[in-house]
This record gives C-alpha cells, structure tokens and sequence, in this order.
C-alpha cells in the first residue's frame, strides 16, 4: 500500500512550517485536492491531535502518522508525506518533534492494518528509515519505500 497510494504528486517538503497545524494543512492538501478526503477529514485529524493523548500518532523517530476514522470524511485510500525542517513539535510537545508527517486515509480497518504493518516493517529498517528520512525528492521517498526489507 505504502508505494501504491504514495505517489510522487502526494510528496512535499516544506522549510519553516513552524507548527503542526500548518504541517497537518500542508499534509491534508494533495489528498483534498485529489479527493480522497474531504475537509472534514483535515478537521478530525487536527481535532484528534489536539485532543487529550493527540500524540498516539508519534511512530517514533520524528515521524507522525496524522489519520482519523475513515467515517470522518476519507472517500478513496490514499498516503500523502510532508518532510518539515526545522521539526514542529507534535500537540506543542517538546516530547514529540516531528520531521516527517505521513497522513492515512484508509477506507477500512484491514487497510488501517496493512500500512501500519509497513510502516513497522519500515520503521525497523534502519537502512530505509535512514533513506526515507533523508530524501529530499519525491524519486528519493518512493526509493526508500520500494527498498524496504531488501538490501540497498
């Protein structure tokens, strides 16, 4: 999934965002503008963070998987990426610096599953991880990804 629905027009990179609701507009935005969310979608994800415990969508390693319930606005599956710098503190928490937000809109919870098994699988990765955090083109990102588990 993670190849599939990250195509390279949903891959952004942005200098000076300064907080995490920028990033979660910025992130939101191809996804919004292809329609595989709606607006709806953008507001529960920032609801969700703000909110008490919003920082569960920190996987660790300055990357933040924003998403919300598929019934809060998703109409197709879809992936998009915003890599930040400097790094925005997730929820205003300086527990939490985030480089790297990814947003999911899953239609089901199978498909809430599979990325999250990827996303794992890429997280233990140190060689991907280390590419993924390090790309600065869409071309990079997509590398990181198809490489995940196989030698580089």
């Amino acid at each position: 999934m993670l190849t599939d629905h990250l195509t390279p027009d949903r891959i952004r990179f942005a200098d000076d965002v300064l907080t995490w609701q920028r990033a979660v507009e910025l992130v939101t935005e191809p996804l919004v503008a292809d329609g595989s969310i709606t607006t709806d979608y953008v507001d529960a994800v920032t609801a969700s963070i703000a909110g008490p415990g919003g920082t569960y969508v920190d996987l660790g390693f300055g990357i933040a998987l924003a998403h919300a319930r598929p019934e809060q606005g998703v109409v197709r599956p879809a992936l998009s990426s915003l890599r930040v710098r400097p790094s925005v503190l997730l929820a205003d928490d300086p527990a939490h610096p985030i480089d790297l937000f990814l947003c999911l809109a899953a239609t089901d919870s199978s498909e809430h599953v599979q990325t999250m098994q990827e996303l794992a699988t890429l997280l233990t990765d140190d060689d991907a991880r280390g590419r993924l955090l390090a790309a600065t083109t869409p071309a990079d990102v997509t590398a990181a990804l198809s490489k995940t588990g196989q030698n580089a």
